[in-house]
Order: C-alpha cells, then sequence, then structure tokens
C-alpha cells in the first residue's frame, strides 16, 4: 500500500499514520525526519540541505526528492509506504508522481483528513500541559474533571508559545491556500480519499481503514 497522508495541524495525522504503520506493516516517511536525520549525520545532503537553511532558503524540492527516493529504496518500503510531508503544493505533487513512476511505485491513494476548520483551531489554541503530570490537556475537549485534577494537584495548564490563536491562525490559512490544489491535483486523478478527522482516534482510524480497503 504506497499513500501519501494529508492533513491540517491538529488533524491527528500523526497519530493516524502510526495506525497505518501498524495495519499495514509499512513504513511512515516523513520528510521532516529525513531532513533532520542528514543535518544529524552532517552527510553530503544534509550539508547541502544546512547551506540552505542558514541562508534562509527553503530545501530544494530536488533534494526533498532525492532524500525520499533513497528511502523508498530501502528494504522496509518494498510493500509500500505512507508519505508525511510531502508534497505541499501541486508543483511537489507532479515532481513526486515523475519519481514514483521512475522507481516504478506509485501511489495507491492520498488519504485527506478532513476537519473543520473552527475544530482545528480549537484542538491548536487550546493544548495545555500539566506543570506537574506532564499531561496533555486540551480546554475545550479535556474532561472538566481532568483540568481539574491538574489544579488539584498543584499544577498549571501551560502553553505553548507557538500554539496563540495569530500563529495558529496563520499556520491554517498556509495550510488551505497549499491543500486546495493538491485536493484538486489528486482528485483529477482519482487518488484522493476523504476521511472525516472528527471523532475518537479508533473511529477515525476505521474509517481510514475502509477507504483503504476498497481499492
Amino acid at each position: 500500500m504506497r499513500i501519501v497522508l494529508l492533513g491540517a495541524p491538529g488533524s491527528g495525522k500523526g497519530t493516524q499514520a502510526q495506525k497505518l504503520v501498524e495495519t499495514y506493516g509499512i513504513p511512515q516517511v516523513s520528510t521532516g525526519d529525513l531532513l533532520r536525520a542528514e543535518l544529524q549525520s552532517e552527510s553530503k545532503l544534509g550539508l547541502r540541505a544546512k547551506a540552505d537553511m542558514d541562508a534562509g532558503r527553503l530545501v530544494p524540492d530536488e533534494l526533498v526528492l532525492e532524500l525520499i527516493q533513497r528511502r523508498l529504496e530501502k528494504d522496509d518500503a518494498r510493500d509500500g509506504f505512507i508519505l508525511d510531508g510531502f508534497p505541499r503544493n501541486s508543483s511537489q505533487a507532479r515532481d513526486l508522481e515523475n519519481l514514483l513512476r521512475e522507481i516504478e511505485k506509485p501511489l495507491d491513494a492520498v488519504l485527506l483528513l478532513d476537519l473543520d476548520l473552527d475544530v482545528l483551531s480549537k484542538r491548536l489554541t487550546g493544548r495545555r500541559t500539566c506543570s506537574v503530570t506532564g499531561k496533555l490537556l486540551n480546554i475545550h475537549f479535556s474532561p472538566q474533571e481532568e483540568l481539574d485534577a491538574c489544579i488539584a494537584a498543584g499544577g498549571e495548564l501551560i502553553q505553548r508559545a507557538d500554539d496563540n490563536e495569530e500563529t495558529i491562525a496563520n499556520r491554517l490559512k498556509v495550510y488551505q491556500e497549499q491543500t486546495r490544489p493538491l485536493i484538486e491535483f489528486y482528485g483529477s486523478v482519482d487518488l484522493l480519499r476523504v476521511v472525516d478527522a472528527m471523532g475518537a482516534v479508533e473511529e477515525v482510524s476505521g474509517r481510514m481503514q475502509k477507504a483503504l480497503d476498497c481499492l
């Protein structure tokens, strides 16, 4: 099973990617993780990426595609993969399509975790960490007793600096602008499967599997 996984921040993409890994026994290929590994190892590709990043430039698509190709040629990706973090626009989608055709690993499906923007915003801006237990909570969605338990234990509900409303609104705006062309692109080639991402983890996971079972 060869999959591209799309989803906005707060859609549960990371959690659902791991569910797919468990179900299908194929690796999650995160372009962010690939880049970090290359930077840490100070490989030739990593040094090239670092030069661009230090100069304030985006890492070139050609370099990212080279990293993806190398990763997909490993034995554990022989039976499939879950590509996460790439493509981010229609130009990258076309380049990825060409690469996968060259290495004879075309996509089977593109899964879009779809969630209302208001819910996404609340999931992100409402995130808190209990200063005592370290438990992740949400002031909008966590049971009140869990929130109260943190306070009763002498803790505080701490918000990450980048979870403020202005930053989150900008992240979601950028995501919408980038994703809309991808929806059109993959919809036009009959690869797109839209999955309702509202509900419990297992519910969403079941919907994803149902979307893939029909292939």
